[in-house]
């Protein structure tokens, strides 16, 4: 005879992994965001503005935090109270 919990369908992760995920993503996406633009129109002319701050270190940092929240996310365990 089949046991009744068998059957039944559960999700590997937690609602409090998806959000800690979703958070993770939030970041990644504002690290790649913060690290567009800065080009120049013309070919010619050089656009000092790629190597600011903002692109150089900050962008990357937010992209490399929001890897570590994804790595946090699946090693969450959401059984544990």
């Amino acid at each position: 005879m089949k046991n009744k919990n068998s059957n039944k369908k559960t999700f590997v992760f937690g609602k409090k992994n998806y959000v800690v995920m979703i958070i993770g993503l939030v970041f990644i996406t504002l690290g790649f965001v913060l690290m567009s633009g800065g080009g120049s129109e013309d070919p010619n002319i050089f656009n000092p503005e790629i190597y600011n701050f903002r692109r150089i270190k900050l962008a990357p940092t937010l992209v490399l935090i929001g890897f570590a929240i994804q790595v946090y996310a699946i090693l969450l365990n959401p059984n544990k109270k």
